[in-house]
């Protein structure tokens, strides 16, 4: 069966590879390229920058290819299979659909559970630097901005010592506003200050007018007021403007630290919760694409292979336009969070199992 199997991945990778080839150069053409050429008239963007711009590009668009990829592998795999009627013949000799699509299946699962790992360790970074390209290499905004919800870690031997959130970092006037403070001790919240401002004077910052509350397993232990605090371990508001870093500049354990400074503050977490599980939900439709896409590949006769890369798009559009409208109503609170991220992959699931119950029994 091992010859088997590798004569069926064989069918799969060549559509697999010439669909993450296919779908990175249309995100390329359609986005970065024109962003590039934009970069190099407006700004005077040079070459080196411009190819930082490109490969820096890449990570992020892979993550969304890849199951755009495994799609097509899939379902040309076995329209290739079927249409010489070769599928037919495996059939006879015994074995299950689901059997003869096994190895398409766990390559998939593979590349889900790989594409989670990059998405976590390749991406932020890549994700970083691209963000710095473009605004200290090309557009040289060497200014510290202003910032919403600032978050600032204090970090000890890995682990965190004080979590500090901040509605907003005023650029101008130096000041943080409305600001949370959760002390840790062994990955417990001790303590917790609460204040509505900060100033940066003399080199450090001054929290005035704040709350302490000490806490304990029975909850409040005791409630102190301030009139000035300093606060020793974050940075200068130079580096607070630098070190600020949208969403998908993450990694999800700093996602987590975010969600609970958000928490702690009441500030609305849902955005960050799409974020953290749109990191598993994206990689793991690689895998429900192959359980829809093998399926959906078995005909009768032969077909062409335009066809099935017409179906291939046609799927991929429903599935990223569902997903978009679904992200939507999560932002809007009109569905939680989590079902909004995830129910594009359930809908997906659901459709397989039908598909490949009608496929295992017949031909």
């Amino acid at each position: 069966m091992r010859i088997l199997d590798k004569y069926i991945l064989k069918e799969f990778i060549s559509p697999f590879l010439f669909g993450v080839a296919a779908f990175t150069s249309i995100f390329l053409g359609a986005d970065t390229l024109l962003k590039i050429a934009n970069y190099v008239t407006t700004y005077g963007a040079s070459t080196l920058s411009a190819l930082k711009i490109f490969l820096l590009a890449l990570p992020q668009i892979i993550i969304y290819t890849f199951p755009m990829a495994i799609l097509l592998g899939s379902l040309m795999a076995m329209y290739r299979l079927s249409g010489d009627s070769e599928l037919v013949i495996m059939r006879t000799s015994g074995q299950s659909f689901l059997r003869l699509a096994r190895p398409i299946f766990i390559f998939a699962f593979i590349i889900s559970i790989g594409t989670i790992l990059f998405n976590e360790y390749v991406v932020p970074w890549t994700n970083t630097q691209y963000e710095y390209v473009i605004n200290h290499e090309i557009k040289q905004n060497l200014e510290p901005k202003s910032a919403e919800h600032v978050v600032l870690r204090d970090v000890e031997d890995g682990q965190i010592k004080h979590l500090l959130y901040a509605r907003r970092y005023n650029a101008e006037t130096k000041k943080l506003e409305n600001i949370t403070i959760q002390e840790f001790q062994n990955d417990k919240v001790i303590r917790i200050e609460n204040a509505p401002f900060a100033n940066w004077q003399n080199g450090i910052w001054n929290m005035t007018n704040g709350i302490i509350y000490d806490l304990s397993d029975d909850g409040v232990q005791r409630m102190v007021t301030f009139k000035n605090q300093i606060i020793p371990y974050i940075q200068t508001p130079e580096e607070i403007a630098k070190t600020q870093r949208s969403f998908d500049q993450l990694t999800i354990r700093e996602l987590i630290a975010i969600y609970k400074a958000y928490e702690s503050a009441h500030t609305d977490t849902t955005a960050v919760i799409m974020e953290i599980e749109k990191r598993f939900s994206l990689p793991m439709a690689s895998f429900l694409f192959a359980l829809i896409g093998a399926p959906l590949g078995v005909k009768k006769g032969r077909s062409s292979s335009s066809l099935g890369f017409g179906l291939s798009v046609a799927i991929i559009f429903a599935y990223y336009a569902i997903m978009t409208f679904l992200e939507a109503m999560g932002k809007g609170h009109i569905l939680p969070a989590t079902l909004a991220v995830w129910l594009p992959n359930i809908i997906v699931f659901f459709c397989a199992i039908y598909l490949i119950r009608q496929k295992d029994g017949k031909i």
